[in-house]
């Protein structure tokens, strides 16, 4: 079983959006997918809560208090929604989790610097260190045009880690998380451009890049 954790110690940078598009992606691709919530306001599982039965079946997984244990044996992919303000002791623990990380960071100044914080200690976990999990950044929420997306986007390029994506604000993610969907499942004439945005962080989560 592959899994994928979405983390930023930072909160409110669309951790749970971003973990039940994923999630929601490899299930309409055909893969067994389940979808653990380790964050306490459990976003994710309440979109799951959500989702209509006609649509690709994702396995909830109770939060991190319980670990993975009872996680489906025939997953072929877990998708984890990590929690906010994750360090120390913790982070590393969460970690152990993972062999794909998805960190995403939203255009403030704010988050840029919590997340330069954040990275370096992230770097420093024995994991990574090992090179037995990969990283990549997601530039998320963006208004394209703007000055403090081009302080992102010059932020996350040198961030020494793959910067794979910039995902843009939209109506249609919420459109699509209250109705237990992923962005993939909108009408093409509504979601197309997300589409497109999502390609190269759907395209690095495929490939062998993003598995150590």
């Amino acid at each position: 079983m592959r899994h994928i954790m979405v983390l930023n110690a930072k909160g409110g940078c669309g951790k749970s959006t971003l973990a039940t598009n994923i999630a929601s992606y490899f299930a309409t691709q055909g893969a067994a997918v389940a979808l653990a919530d380790y964050d306490p306001q459990r976003s994710s599982l309440d979109w799951l809560a959500r989702r209509p039965e006609s649509r690709a079946s994702i396995a909830s997984v109770a939060g991190f208090e319980d670990g993975l244990k009872h996680a489906p044996r025939n997953a072929d992919i877990m998708v984890i929604d990590a929690p906010a303000r994750s360090h120390g002791a913790e982070l590393t623990d969460l970690v152990k989790h993972a062999e794909t990380i998805v960190v995403p960071v939203l255009p403030s100044t704010i988050d840029m610097q919590a997340t330069t914080t954040f990275m370096e200690e992230l770097k420093g976990v024995p994991k990574i260190v090992k090179k037995q999990a990969k990283i990549a950044v997601v530039a998320n929420r963006v208004r394209d045009n703007t000055l403090i997306f081009d302080d992102l986007d010059e932020y996350l390029s040198k961030a020494r880690v793959p910067y794979v994506a910039t995902l843009r604000e939209a109506q249609n993610y919420v459109r699509a998380y209250t109705r237990g969907l992923g962005i993939f499942e909108l009408p093409e004439y509504l979601a197309w451009p997300d589409w497109d945005e999502w390609e190269p962080l759907t395209a690095w989560l495929r490939s062998k890049r993003s598995q150590p």
